[in-house]
């Protein structure tokens, strides 16, 4: 079931004309303070503000005719992406969401037609709704990460990169549930075999992390974080990301709140790109000096759905409690 390159070349001719064309630029002051060109993915542009387009797209595309309903568990970013690839299907959306999603990404989910569900204090108790929902009401379950047409989609991101950067040394990816860092992983090391995929999370509930260093899925308390994005379990059930996530990924990064908080305050201030605490990590790693790339890096800014008023308050110089948000 793992997917391969036959997939990922299959998902990128399925997604044309459904994508935008987001562009890849060498950062200037991160290239200047690394000493090798640093370059940035601005994926933060695309449709729906995030990556998740991709997988959620190239999941419904395939879904058999007859299907009148998807849902799934979402910290946000997938929720939003799964309703509008779903309303250009004419589908029927409920994105499952805990109650630490953030308040504007609950009322993107809306804005596209969804019905945004609030359930319990995690992802594994929204996705216990979303189960309900196919068990109960037959509808199609389009999981965050964990499926193979979803991390297809995401693999596109990889080959957009590796295309873009084909002398690149190392990628770092945002690191969750293991989607995007499995598709990405796979795709650029097909075309770039000698790269290394460094993931990069949260040191305040990183569920994959913690999987990972205990050998197996295990159940991590998900925690309120400015990289919100990055929140939420793997299941214990997990099929395919925990271990292609284990077999790929090079080495592992955790952030403080802190050092998340310059990542976007440096991407606003000397980019001029507003990018959300998840999609920031890859820059913050390089800024607190948690990896020192020794030729070509490539950093996708994986999202921009932060809260206006929570970006404020870190480029003003704030670390906000993210428990007190």
């Amino acid at each position: 079931m793992r997917p391969g390159t036959a997939d990922f070349q299959a998902a990128r001719q399925r997604l044309a004309g459904h994508l935008h064309d987001t562009p890849c630029t060498v950062s200037t002051a991160l290239s200047d303070r690394m000493g090798v060109p640093v370059w940035m993915k601005h994926e933060h542009r695309q449709n729906t503000g995030a990556f998740k387009l991709r997988g959620a797209t190239n999941a419904v595309l395939q879904l058999p005719e007859g299907v009148t309903g998807v849902t799934t568990a979402s910290t946000g970013n997938h929720g939003r992406a799964l309703a509008h690839a779903a309303r250009a299907r004419g589908l029927r959306a409920i994105i499952c969401m805990s109650r630490l999603v953030p308040e504007n990404k609950r009322a993107a989910v809306a804005a596209l037609g969804a019905e945004a569900r609030i359930i319990g204090a995690s992802q594994d108790e929204a996705l216990s709704e979303a189960e309900r929902l196919v068990r109960e009401e037959g509808f199609a379950l389009i999981p965050p990460f964990d499926h193979p047409d979803v991390i297809a989609g995401q693999a596109t991101l990889g080959m957009e990169m590796a295309e873009a950067v084909p002398d690149a040394t190392c990628v770092l990816v945002p690191l969750s549930g293991g989607g995007l860092l499995a598709g990405v992983a796979a795709a650029m090391k097909a075309q770039i075999p000698s790269i290394k995929v460094i993931g990069v999370s949260m040191e305040r509930g990183a569920a994959m992390a913690e999987s990972l260093a205990a050998g197996h899925p295990i159940e991590t308390p998900e925690r309120a974080t400015l990289a919100d994005s990055l929140g939420g379990g793997i299941g214990l059930r997990n099929r395919l990301t925990f271990a292609m996530v284990r077999d790929l990924m090079d080495d592992v990064i955790l952030l403080s709140e802190d050092e998340i908080a310059e990542g976007v305050r440096h991407l606003h201030a000397a980019e001029g790109q507003v990018v959300e605490g998840a999609g920031a990590v890859g820059v913050a790693a390089l800024l607190a000096g948690k990896y020192r790339p020794q030729g070509p890096v490539v950093l996708p800014l994986t999202g921009a759905n932060i809260d206006p008023g929570l970006h404020a308050r870190i480029i003003a110089g704030e670390t906000p409690d993210p428990e007190a948000l």
